[in-house]
């Protein structure tokens, strides 16, 4: 019998929920992992069980339970359909700690992890300097090299798919455009405050611009600590939580400097951990006073224009459609709020995406690590998406535009993929 598992079994829910979470199976309809294979295994009850028996000592930590909570993309559409309110993300997080400790973590993965989030991703000069140097290869004739390598068959195939997948680094980043203080145009109405994040900062420079500029083109002032980092929801999500709750740290420590009323954010993913600061800290007597008001004050986007400062926007005529990224819907219950917003444009064309909440197969790094999985769930999302017959998806993360723009690309659909800050910005 394996050895009794304390870290899983504090985040297992009590027998009764357990039993009927295990019992119910609305979850497996919503579940893309389950929907490519129909193992039991692969949907989220089915993982709740694996988690479940290693807890206990039932089984032991194995290749299939590694590869089981890996294949998971944490979309967490499963909370949503789950009527006994389970956290599942927070099951799964916690068996994914479990895996990076052991021998069961595959190498690349682990490569990702250990190297490239923890050094780089949560080291903001390393990560500028590796950026650097890759928008000095994608401005280079290597990205051609390596295709025609590739159509010589001296080269792997895949690894010319990864590089097209790689979003674009940014000319400037946003820490060298973005000023500490933006003043608001005319009228100030509410003090703001804005994180630029990690990888935004440096490939996504352009929607962090945008952002910024139509909070103040709305009477906001807009505060943009010099020393944010990373807000840690990819160390969290992916086995690291020591790293992410150490970058959390620093944001409470960067943004407690000012006074402002709302966070806003512009990345589903950093917006969904900055809520959960107040859970990751709530045991911690020095902190858990300063970690709650943060949380309680970070908004999406949408979220802040539908419900604190409504737009007055320009009429628009253009065909659109929208995407709900999985930290966004699932995880912060936002979803009529950029409908509400986009809707209320005169002359928009707006067209319901077919399973809007379904996961594009981003999710992080998932597209990196389980590039074949991701794949398959992304054809689905992009067949949704021309049956539209949209000319632009509108999303709020950057994860998903680069997903959603490679999709669309390889499957030669002249759609374009604009984040709602630009879309919005671009109004005024």
């Amino acid at each position: 019998m394996a050895k009794i598992n304390d870290n899983l079994l504090g985040v297992l829910p009590d027998d009764d929920i357990l039993s009927q979470c295990i019992h119910c199976g609305m979850c497996l309809a919503v579940c893309p992992t389950y929907e490519l294979t129909k193992l039991e295994r692969s949907s989220p009850r089915g993982r709740i069980k694996l988690i479940k028996s290693v807890a206990e000592g039932v089984m032991p930590l194995s290749n299939i339970f590694a590869d089981e909570m890996i294949f998971c993309l944490d979309c967490q559409a499963c909370e949503t359909a789950c009527p006994a309110g389970v956290k599942y993300g927070v099951m799964v997080e916690a068996a994914r700690a479990e895996i990076d400790n052991s021998s069961y973590n595959p190498f690349f993965a682990r490569l990702i992890k250990k190297i490239i989030l923890k050094y780089f991703v949560a080291i903001p000069q390393n990560l500028k300097i590796a950026s650097r140097l890759l928008y000095y290869y994608q401005q280079s004739f290597l990205p051609l090299f390596l295709k025609k390598l590739v159509n010589l068959k001296i080269l792997s195939g895949k690894l010319a798919e990864l590089d097209s997948l790689s979003p674009k680094v940014s000319k400037k980043f946003s820490d060298s455009v973005i000023n500490e203080i933006t003043e608001p145009v005319g009228e100030k109405k509410i003090d703001t405050a804005f994180l630029y994040g990690c990888l935004m900062n440096v490939m996504f420079a352009d929607i962090n611009k945008d952002t910024v500029d139509l909070l103040s083109k709305n009477g906001c002032k807009v505060f943009t600590p010099k020393d944010q980092v990373c807000c840690g929801s990819l160390h969290a999500h992916n086995g690291d939580p020591e790293t992410a709750k150490k970058l959390a740290k620093k944001n409470l420590r960067a943004f407690g400097k000012h006074n402002y009323e709302y966070l806003v954010s512009n990345s589903a993913g950093c917006g969904a951990f900055m809520k959960e600061y107040k859970h990751i800290f709530k045991d911690d007597e020095e902190l858990k006073d300063i970690a709650e008001s943060f949380s309680d004050r970070v908004k999406d986007l949408s979220e802040f224009f539908s419900d604190i400062i409504p737009l007055k926007l320009t009429n628009k005529n253009e065909k659109v459609t929208y995407h709900d990224a999985c930290h966004l819907v699932h995880s912060q219950k936002v979803f009529s709020q950029p409908r509400k917003i986009i809707n209320s444009i005169l002359g928009i064309g707006y067209t319901e995406l077919n399973e809007a909440t379904w996961c594009c197969g981003s999710a992080g790094i998932y597209n990196v690590t389980r590039f074949d999985d991701s794949m398959k769930i992304l054809d689905r999302k992009i067949k949704n998406i021309k049956e539209t017959g949209a000319d632009k998806v509108i999303t709020s993360n950057p994860g998903c535009i680069a997903q959603l723009e490679y999709g669309l690309r390889k499957n030669n659909l002249h759609v374009k993929v604009e984040h709602l800050a630009s879309f919005l910005n671009g109004l005024f």
